[in-house]
């Protein structure tokens, strides 16, 4: 079965997103919580560049397919629990070429705890 990926749309949603549980690395900080009236069907997640991180528009895209590549990896190789809602604040260690390994083991580790 493949699982689609939807962002969070609403602000209400990151509001109580943020109130969850907070997981935080050198790579990301990921947010997690349950949250009521979702679809099973669905992965909702969403990453954050914030702009004042990174300050060119290159960076923060880079940064955010970097990121939705790992986490479509994790997706295929681990099981995820869908009724849990996601928000990763990404850090500046996520462009940097030679932690892309390092970047994917920790997403794995994470994603492991919240199980």
């Amino acid at each position: 079965m493949k699982i689609k990926i939807v962002a969070l749309k609403k602000d209400e949603d990151f509001k109580k997103l943020l109130t969850g549980r907070k997981l935080s690395n050198k790579y990301f900080i990921m947010f997690c919580k349950k949250l009521f009236k979702k679809e099973t069907n669905y992965l909702n997640l969403s990453i954050v560049a914030k702009k004042k991180i990174f300050s060119k528009a290159v960076d923060r895209n880079f940064c955010k397919r970097r990121l939705k590549n790992v986490v479509n990896q994790a997706v295929k190789k681990i099981s995820l629990n869908l009724n849990y809602s996601y928000l990763i604040l990404a850090k500046e260690n996520v462009l940097k070429r030679e932690y892309f390994e390092d970047l994917k083991k920790t997403m794995f580790e994470e994603f492991n705890k919240i199980r």
